[in-house]
């Protein structure tokens, strides 16, 4: 077994490490009512399981981490590579603050980031490349992997700020403050559910083979003298590249051709895939939707309150902010001043206003906001709640979002 198999082969034990780890601690919390004995020694035995398949998943994604750094470079360089770094991360600050709060509820919320993470990132090409010039700095591993668990811990201190919400939220109530909260954490379902309907929609094509290739030209002209690029489409194309040529397309449902062109202002040969993924991961999202609304014939936040029913939200809460707290001055170094640093020793310039780098400003603006808040205005609670999911929001849209719709200079490490 050479050590791009090996790197492979850990990856994938490592998802299904964190997924058996999530149904030890679902069992943890949920199987308690099936318990014969004692419910304490049950949820201990339980708890106990599903750290250690945690350290069991931690230990293979370890060996695809160092494996694949030892077989070609720093594993951070593109969005594959990333995606399953920050997963590595979250599931390294679930057990940090596992051992200090000993709450197998916070197991049965985080370990399905680690892996969602994870399956998000196989969506993305597995292979290696050698680096680009720009790549080719130790400040670039010390700037995205402090930056990563900075917002490991954000994503933590959202896994708690979720189920604080989710255990205070009254939706018995018709009081207008309940109802705009109740609607708030459905769209914050209809927020998961669009993500993994992104990762069904492409595995669910790719499983099939489905391939569209298009040429067209990056100024959208395709006279003979102009510079042609070949698009591959894995998702039947809604939206065909400006200008671009069908060269091949496999037949989905009777259709053999794009639907429409995509809009001239979607500037760049990839802009219009990066539409047509868009697209795709809403409809599918909403479809998923639809059906689990009628299966389970309520909210999707009404159906998963019965998990934390009995947690005390202000042990909730106090993991939030913890988490937070931690994150924030690790986030900093890394988003921020660690991303100047190595911005002027690629580019030349400490700071360019650049989409991506925007985008972790304001991340890092949000989180300030939340602390100076919580510190000095005694945002707890409920407040405190919500900033801390609508501040993993940002931060997501600002990994995934930014580098799927919006061209920027970072998108060697989107596509």
């Amino acid at each position: 077994m050479n050590l791009l198999t090996l790197s492979n082969t850990g990856f994938i034990v490592a998802i299904f490490g964190y997924i058996f780890s999530f149904v030890a601690f679902v069992i943890a919390i949920t199987g308690q009512r099936f318990s014969k004995g004692d419910v304490i020694t049950h949820t201990k035995r339980w708890s106990r399981r599903g750290i250690a398949l945690t350290f069991f998943g931690l230990a293979a994604h370890l060996t695809y981490f160092i494996s694949r750094w030892i077989y070609n470079h720093y594993p951070n360089s593109n969005l594959f590579e990333f995606m399953a770094m920050l997963a590595m991360l979250i599931t390294v600050a679930f057990i940090v603050l596992y051992m200090i709060f000993k709450s197998p509820y916070l197991g049965a919320f985080a370990m399905p980031i680690s892996f969602f993470m994870m399956a998000y990132a196989s969506v993305f090409p597995w292979e290696t490349k050698p680096l680009i010039p720009a790549l080719q700095s130790v400040w670039l591993y010390v700037h995205v992997t402090t930056a990563a668990l900075g917002e490991a811990f954000f994503a933590i201190g959202f896994a708690a700020g979720l189920m604080f919400l989710l255990r205070t939220i009254n939706y018995h109530s018709k009081e207008k403050k309940d109802i705009k909260e109740q609607r708030g954490m459905e769209l914050v379902m209809i927020s998961f559910v669009i993500f993994l309907g992104f990762i069904i929609a492409v595995f669910g094509f790719r499983a099939t083979g489905y391939e569209a290739k298009f040429i067209a030209s990056p100024v959208a002209s395709l006279s003979e003298s102009a510079a042609t690029e070949e698009i591959i489409y894995n998702l039947p194309p809604i939206f065909s590249p400006t200008g671009g040529k069908l060269v091949a397309m496999d037949s989905f449902l009777g259709i053999d051709k794009p639907v429409m062109e995509s809009p001239s202002f979607f500037k760049g040969v990839n802009a219009a895939r990066k539409l047509n993924t868009v697209v795709w991961s809403l409809f599918v999202g909403f479809v998923l939707y639809i059906v689990l609304r009628l299966l389970v014939r309520k909210p999707l936040g009404l159906t998963l309150q019965p998990l934390v029913r009995g947690l005390n939200p202000e042990d909730l809460d106090e993991i939030s902010y913890r988490s937070i707290a931690i994150g924030y001055p690790i986030f900093t170094l890394g988003a921020l001043i660690f991303a100047m640093i190595w911005a002027e020793i690629a580019w030349s310039r400490f700071w360019g206003w650049d989409p991506k780098e925007v985008w972790a400003l304001i991340s890092w603006l949000f989180y300030s906001f939340y602390l100076h808040v919580r510190l000095s205005r005694g945002w707890q609670g409920s407040y405190s709640s919500w900033l801390a999911v609508i501040g993993f929001i940002v931060i997501m849209f600002t990994l995934i979002g930014v580098n799927l719709v919006i061209a920027v200079l970072h998108s060697y490490a989107g596509v």
